[in-house]
């Protein structure tokens, strides 16, 4: 498809500095974009490409119009504005109404006559499919489901149970939503609910005693040793060939580097800040080994007046 720069600068109200003629047929980067194509700047890192691109017309704000070799497409966003226009080029074929013959359904469903529903899909009981919604190869819409008005769910998506999904939503492959939380409760010494959350690696080797709970994005390396009733925050990381005492507590983003011998609750890494003060502090960071060994007894401290 090709529009004319023109047609798209009145569609999203954007003031156009340059030829209205020229023909457009897709976007790319202020690097990549050639001759026929739109490219952006938002990010001031990227600003010495713009004098070199050769994009037919680049998306940027109107304190950059000036440095930009051709025309140009002014935007109080352009990073949003960009990937408005993106939209108008996307080549994908919407696939045709119907349900594959491999689809299995549940007579209790309910699946509109305009939705798309693709090979191995299962669809279970008093789920519901709306209008224009695309359901790729291999996906699970659980009992009670509902998938609105023109979503598309790409592949292997797993909607567990009771979800709710709006108008126009997309999912990417492989996602789960409505699995079992991870709360957790214990009574005469059991977990009543899941004790091993999504996204864990657990390396070769590796023991883990019962009754301990980690949650997602938490790992352990090889040959780590953890104890019983433990409980492993998200994200938080176990060195390989350590070992970790009987009711031991991890929080959140921590990572243990050194065995834990003793019950209790451990913590590691940097509490949030903004990102000026974060910076100001990694500085400093660096400058605490040599400052540890001015202060150490014996040595000599030097002070610049």
């Amino acid at each position: 498809m090709t529009l004319l720069l023109g047609e798209i600068a009145a569609r999203f109200g954007l003031e156009l500095r340059g030829d209205a003629a020229t023909p457009i047929s897709g976007v790319g980067t202020l690097e990549a974009a050639g001759p026929g194509q739109i490219g952006f700047l938002a990010n001031p890192r990227y600003r010495k490409q713009l004098a070199e691109t050769q994009a037919s017309a680049v998306v940027l704000s109107a304190a950059d119009a000036a440095h930009a070799p051709g025309a140009v497409l002014v935007s109080r966003n352009p990073y949003a504005d960009f990937a408005r226009i993106g939209t108008l080029f996307e080549r994908r074929e919407k696939p045709l109404a119907g349900v594959h013959a491999s689809a299995v359904i549940d007579p209790s469903a309910m699946v509109a006559a305009t939705a798309s529903i693709g090979p191995c899909v299962v669809i279970g009981p008093r789920a519901r499919v709306e209008d224009g919604a695309e359901i790729g190869p291999h996906c699970l819409i659980g009992e009670d489901c509902v998938v609105g008005a023109d979503c598309r769910l790409v592949a292997r998506v797993s909607l567990v149970i009771r979800v709710t999904l709006g108008a126009r939503v997309l999912i990417h492959p492989g996602a789960v939503i409505g699995a079992d939380g991870f709360g957790l409760a214990m009574d005469r010494g059991h977990w009543l609910n899941v004790r091993l959350d999504n996204q864990i690696q657990i390396g070769h080797n590796v023991r883990i005693g019962a009754h301990t709970a980690m949650a997602g994005c938490s790992a352990v390396a090889g040959s780590a040793r953890i104890g019983r009733y433990c409980l492993i925050g998200g994200g938080a990381g176990v060195v390989g060939h350590l070992e970790i005492a009987d009711k031991v507590t991890i929080t959140a983003m921590s990572l243990v580097t050194h065995s834990i011998r003793e019950a209790g609750e451990y913590s590691s890494g940097t509490p949030l800040m903004n990102n000026r003060d974060w910076r100001r502090a990694a500085v400093r960071f660096k400058q605490l080994d040599r400052l540890a060994r001015q202060h150490s007894p014996g040595s000599e401290v030097s002070h610049d007046d």
